[in-house]
């Protein structure tokens, strides 16, 4: 299949697509029937709302098993597309002008990693009419590059450097996707979300920081069908980890004893002890947090009532997780009389909050990977998540910044951010104002008529 080309797999995407699945297949279309258009619609939002599953949304057709089928990855994004009020028919926006997007090339870290990406990658992309592209940890592409012909197919959907591709502002593609779920994604034709896009066919894979692990961006391969292989995802994945070696090589040396710790956006912290990095349970990760927190350190009654909400747990419990944890770190991490984190500990979270305090907001911006250890109860922790957040989520709102606001307001903690979305219309040029106005009044059409299925709360969720 061509870039261009239709064939069966765009009769497929029809069929499989959330608004208009289900409809019979005459010669007028679901949106030249405005009653038709409203009940592929509702649909959808039982869809969301979890009334309806994306099966039920396909004809049962036996002929086409294929349509009636989604991978679950796909049918999760597809139901966060839905959330995040994606149009099946929209197209993605070009938000960094050339200017900006000089800086944005120049100030990112996987700048270092381009020529061993446009190594493995460059020839491969050139001479099977496909593309390379790489983009931030918010879906921004900064770099688009390879067959002029397939560069110029792509540019009439906006994939271009500038323009973001994350899976709420695009819908599911692979390079957004992948940033959704931190993990390599391909995405095929009739997969994604947004009509225009499905007669193509990507394979992406997230970018770490090698010393945090903080998710930096993605690399992508973009093109026809040729591309709908399994060897497709594992090159991308194999590009990917090959850009982490070049910034570990290229970064300083870790110091010996020096204890990283990234906590921000994942449910289970990372912590990096001279270059060797543990994933930690979750328990273990809040307990990290709260020292982190607390360099001075915690008596054990206080640091009970900081990790649990029920008054019944008993200081045993926690000496016994406390336990496991310097059996895991060693007698010489973790202290005791007070409970206290030894040497330096470098928290993404202090990082944030320090940079705030400067006045740094872009800085403070760019840290943040999302909330604070989202899936956890620990009072302590959850103090720490929505103090952090409010803080930075205010200084955006005060700084105006259009690019800043959108980072916010199209990641998955600020999809629902009335205030966000009201501060990124008033900041946004005229030219961009339309979908932006479009999402601002459906979130508060929805605050006025109360919580409705396709609004998740949270706690940004407020006016």
């Amino acid at each position: 299949m061509s870039a261009t080309g239709r064939n069966d797999l765009d009769e497929e995407a029809e069929l499989s697509d959330a608004w208009v699945a289900g409809e019979p297949r005459t010669g007028r279309t679901p949106r030249a029937d405005g009653e038709a258009a409203r009940s592929a619609r509702a649909r959808g939002e039982a869809l969301v709302r979890g009334e309806a599953s994306l099966r039920d949304q396909v004809p049962g057709r036996d002929e086409e098993p294929r349509a009636r089928r989604l991978r679950p990855l796909v049918a999760e994004s597809w139901r966060r597309s839905v959330r995040a009020r994606v149009s099946p028919d929209g197209a993605a926006r070009v938000e960094l002008d050339e200017d900006e997007l000089a800086a944005s090339r120049e100030a990112h870290p996987l700048a270092g990693a381009m020529p061993v990406i446009r190594e493995l990658m460059g020839a491969y992309a050139t001479d099977g009419e496909h593309l390379l592209a790489v983009c931030d940890a918010a879906g921004r592409m900064l770099w688009v590059e390879g067959h002029p012909g397939t560069l110029r197919e792509a540019g009439r959907m906006n994939f271009v450097a500038g323009a973001r591709w994350s899976e709420a502002a695009a819908g599911t593609n692979a390079p957004g996707t992948a940033l959704a779920v931190d993990r390599p994604v391909q995405v095929v034709a009739a997969e994604h979300f947004r009509r225009p896009v499905r007669a193509w066919t990507c394979a992406a894979a997230p970018v770490h920081d090698p010393r945090s692990g903080r998710v930096l961006g993605a690399v992508d391969i973009t093109g026809g069908k040729g591309l709908a292989h399994p060897h497709s995802l594992g090159f991308v994945q194999a590009v990917a980890r090959a850009a982490e070696s070049q910034l570990a090589l290229l970064g300083p040396a870790p110091e010996p004893g020096r204890l990283r710790l990234s906590a921000l956006g994942r449910d289970e912290a990372v912590l990096s002890v001279g270059g060797r990095g543990l994933r930690l349970s979750r328990r273990h990760s809040e307990i990290l947090v709260v020292l982190a927190h607390r360099p001075e350190g915690v008596g054990g009654d206080e640091l009970l009532t900081l990790l649990y909400e029920d008054e019944s747990v008993t200081p045993v419990t926690l000496r016994a997780e406390l336990s496991r944890l310097r059996a895991l770190l060693g007698p010489d991490v973790l202290g005791s009389r007070p409970y206290r984190l030894a040497g330096v500990v470098d928290a993404d979270f202090a990082t944030v909050d320090r940079r705030l305090a400067s006045g740094a907001v872009a800085a403070a911006a760019g840290e943040y990977a999302g909330p604070l250890l989202p899936a956890s109860a620990a009072p302590g922790v959850v103090r720490l998540r929505d103090r952090l957040a409010d803080r930075l989520r205010a200084a955006l709102v005060d700084r105006g910044d259009p690019g800043l606001l959108a980072d916010w307001a199209y990641s998955a903690w600020g999809e629902d951010d009335v205030v966000v979305w009201r501060a990124l219309c008033e900041a946004v040029p005229a030219s961009r104002l339309p979908p932006v106005r479009a999402r601002l009044d459906s979130l508060e059409a929805e605050l006025s008529a109360g919580a409705t299925g396709l609004q998740r709360p949270g706690p940004h969720t407020r006016a």
